[in-house]
């Protein structure tokens, strides 16, 4: 999946010249966390993030509140911003999140800000690319790492006449010549297909032989 079919085109920016009390408007008003600032012609100078606003300004109670708030933007802001284009794939996008510790990502085409992404975006497209979001079961099975296997898995399942609602693959942490496949099937009766399986000789790492034969 693509960025471009996923972020947010209309985007709320501030200039470096906002204050801190101007973001701080903005953030309650638009219910948002994170202010890309740009310049006249759109290019994206900085982000300032409601932690950023946090830091700023120690306590409401303070004496120079008034004065901490009337700062301008471009002295708290975050300058070397991270920054994907549109065509860039969401999957490889959201380890820039993971290993970065951030919370969004501009999207800049041209020099020029074009959107948005958060981390909430990015955790939600991957509920819907799982197609947990949607009445089915869950087929975990460990197959051996080798070409073919996933072919021949589907092509046993196909008998049952159910909807594949996606194929995740991750290592077996147990063996290294193993892989773990995550088969979604659009179905709350998974127990046929894992029985089925079991007499294929598959090992069926989820349901268990217990659960599916009650």
């Amino acid at each position: 999946m693509l960025v471009e079919e996923i972020m947010h085109r209309k985007v709320y920016t501030l200039s470096c010249k906002h204050t801190i009390k101007d973001a701080c408007q903005l953030i309650e008003l638009k219910r948002i966390r994170h202010i890309p600032i740009v310049d006249q012609h759109h290019h994206l100078l900085g982000i300032v993030s409601d932690r950023d606003i946090r830091s700023a300004i120690p306590s409401i109670f303070s004496k120079d509140s008034t004065e901490e708030y009337s700062k301008p933007l471009d002295l708290i802001m975050t300058k070397n911003v991270i920054t994907i284009h549109p065509l860039d794939f969401v999957e490889e996008v959201s380890t820039l999140f993971f290993q970065n510790q951030i919370g969004c990502l501009p999207v800049v085409e041209n020099e020029k800000l074009v959107g948005i992404i958060t981390d909430t975006d990015v955790l939600k497209t991957f509920v819907e690319l799982t197609g947990v979001n949607k009445p089915g079961s869950q087929i975990e099975v460990r197959v051996p790492d080798t070409p073919g296997v996933l072919v021949d898995l589907l092509q046993t399942i196909r008998q049952f006449q159910v909807n594949i609602e996606s194929v995740l693959v991750y290592p077996d942490k147990a063996n290294s010549k193993h892989k773990i496949i995550v088969i979604r099937v659009g179905t709350i009766h998974p127990g046929p297909i894992a029985q089925t399986l079991t007499e294929n000789h598959y090992d069926i790492v989820w349901p268990s032989i217990q659960r599916f034969s009650l």
